[in-house]
């Protein structure tokens, strides 16, 4: 047996994932377990959770490898902030105690947390441990690679061919270029949380056009050869702690939005305007992106193409790549961000070991389970009532069709941001009014944001239009629905007439599935509106007291945790 656990931590959402014997065996974010979102420190209990997931020890294990060099990423740290002193003054206190902290011994530490000896923890570059997460779980022999995010140790962006257990790093592009940094310093601009707040930009851009490209061409220049270059003059992450942006950018494009304040895109000239903003950086986004892939395409020849990084998780831009770029197929695997870095580290730890190529991600329920014993015991002792129906998908079927929203915990938890049927909430997506209610009472956010439609993959291509088979199981792209199935599925249809589908079959959300399978005997639609079972700010629900804390704190109207029901009952 060779069993290999990859970690990722100390930067933003930690996560642990173990490979055995080639298979992902179980994969965490430390968020879902210590219940504080995008949790950056030391994942030892996503760690142990995995362990516990294939009932192996630490000392079972052949390897840890920790998904970056601290030591390289330190060397960049100091090096960028002594190049911009006295700009940087106010950032270097914090680089030198953020870098000579904690992180810098991380490996020592992981040793001492897992009680194994120093000699079995390693590392990995950052970049190259995103490349093995999308090429190594993607069903490819061969492909390009591209990964795209913030910064590692000092890239930005790779551009890598994969072929069997090997990754070739072709080229580069290095910090302070990078497209995660300009999308993350305008989504502060904007008054969202960085790290957070970059899928609500997303979802803004849809309310607005492009009208901005003037602007923006003065803050980054995309080449034809698939490089770019930000004008930093404009950007202080390289020189300042809280903002990526300068006073010079707001001279640029206007004041600042506050953050907190609430959205008014009907009535409001300035949100419209900060709109506007935000699909003129999501368009030069998409072109970066997809003149990457083109590069890809003609420097590698390969007929598919896998992404990873955080801004992997763009699909709106994957929609673009995949109809623009010459590629047959694409894939990004479900956590493209900081966490599947563990993923990624996991794989070229067991490459390293045996010289095999690991197998193919098949499923991203890869987290703990609920237990059915524990559902009811914990829902007894809170004194609360609940059903054991013979047939729990038909009951969720009949109360989606009467318009309710149900909470849906079942089997293992999913890995990555998004929420595939296994902690996720359920409604229909008939009427606009299911997407404003579930946005303003139970998820409690912005009302621009939008919901994914999940549907039988058999039955998408009644319904949609330009999917990938590849994207679409683990929400990492998106669809134009039909015009004439826009009003039928209208909580899930995006004011542009997009929609970020989930297709779904029994590998993938075999729970889902069940569901679905029970709409079309129904002769109903085989859709459902599907988001995550999470309130405003805080991480996926993981267990059963999650899942029932949840349930007593938000305006929903039914529960089904493992094979027990709950409903609210009215006053």
């Amino acid at each position: 047996m060779t069993a290999v656990l990859g970690i990722s931590a100390l930067y933003h959402d930690a996560a642990a994932a173990l490979v055995v014997d080639g298979e992902v065996v179980a994969a965490i974010q430390q968020e879902r377990l210590s219940r504080r979102k995008n949790d950056a420190s030391l994942p030892k209990d996503a760690a142990l959770a995995c362990l516990s997931l294939a009932g192996l020890s630490a000392t079972d294990l052949a390897a840890v490898v920790f998904y970056e060099d601290p030591f390289a990423r330190l060397d960049r740290v100091l090096l960028s902030t002594l190049r911009s002193f006295p700009r940087a003054w106010r950032q270097f206190p914090h680089a030198i105690r953020s870098q000579i902290g904690s992180k810098v011994w991380v490996l020592d530490n992981l040793a001492f947390t897992l009680g194994i000896s120093r000699n079995r923890v390693s590392t990995v570059a950052h970049h190259q441990s995103h490349a093995a997460s999308a090429f190594f779980a993607s069903a490819y022999d061969e492909a390009a690679v591209l990964t795209i995010d913030g910064v590692g140790e000092s890239d930005t962006t790779g551009l890598w061919m994969g072929k069997g257990s090997s990754l070739e790093c072709l080229g580069t592009i290095e910090f302070p270029h990078s497209l995660g940094l300009l999308y993350a310093a305008l989504t502060a601009y904007l008054g969202f949380e960085v790290n957070e707040g970059e899928f609500k930009v997303m979802g803004l851009a849809a309310f607005g056009a492009p009208k901005y490209t003037q602007e923006f061409s003065k803050l980054i220049k995309i080449r034809e050869d698939g490089s770019f270059e930000l004008s930093l003059s404009y950007f202080a992450f390289h020189t300042d702690v809280d903002l990526g942006f300068n006073a010079k950018l707001e001279e640029l494009l206007g004041p600042r939005r506050p953050r907190g304040k609430p959205w008014d895109l009907q009535s409001s000239p300035e949100d419209r305007r900060y709109a506007d903003i935000a699909a003129t950086l999501q368009r030069f986004t998409e072109d970066a992106i997809v003149a990457l892939a083109k590069a890809a395409k003609r420097l590698t020849s390969s007929e598919f193409l896998c992404m990873a990084g955080g801004v992997a998780l763009n699909c709106v831009a994957n929609a673009r790549v995949v109809q623009e770029s010459g590629f047959k197929n694409v894939f990004v695997q479900p956590a493209a961000g900081d966490a599947g870095g563990a993923l990624g580290a996991a794989y070229l730890g067991y490459i390293q070991a045996t010289g095999k190529r690991p197998a193919r991600m098949r499923s991203a329920l890869l987290g703990p389970s609920i237990s059915n014993d524990k559902a009811r015991n914990t829902a007894a002792a809170l004194g609360l009532k609940y059903t054991e129906p013979s047939d729990i998908f038909d009951e969720v079927a009949k109360l989606v069709l009467d318009d309710k929203i149900v909470a849906l915990a079942r089997g293992r938890v999913e890995w990555g941001p998004r929420a595939l049927g296994s902690r996720s909430l359920l409604a229909s997506p008939k009427q606009a009014e299911m997407r404003d209610r579930m946005n303003r009472a139970v998820k409690r956010r912005e009302p621009f944001r939008p919901f994914a439609p999940a549907v039988l993959r058999s039955e998408a291509h009644k319904w949609f239009d330009h999917w990938n088979n590849d994207l679409s199981p683990y929400m990492t792209g998106l669809a134009i629905v039909k015009p004439e199935c826009r009003a039928q599925i209208a909580a899930t249809t995006h004011v542009d007439g997009t929609a970020r589908i989930q297709t779904v079959d029994e590998d993938s959300s075999p729970d889902l599935c069940k569901l679905l399978q029970v709409m079309k005997q129904r002769n109903e639609a085989p859709i459902m509106l599907n988001t995550s079972l999470n309130g405003n700010g805080e991480p996926i629900v993981c267990d059963e007291c999650d899942a029932l804390a949840f349930f007593l704190s938000h305006p929903i109207d039914a529960l089904v945790l493992e094979d027990i029901l709950l409903q609210r009952t009215s006053s």
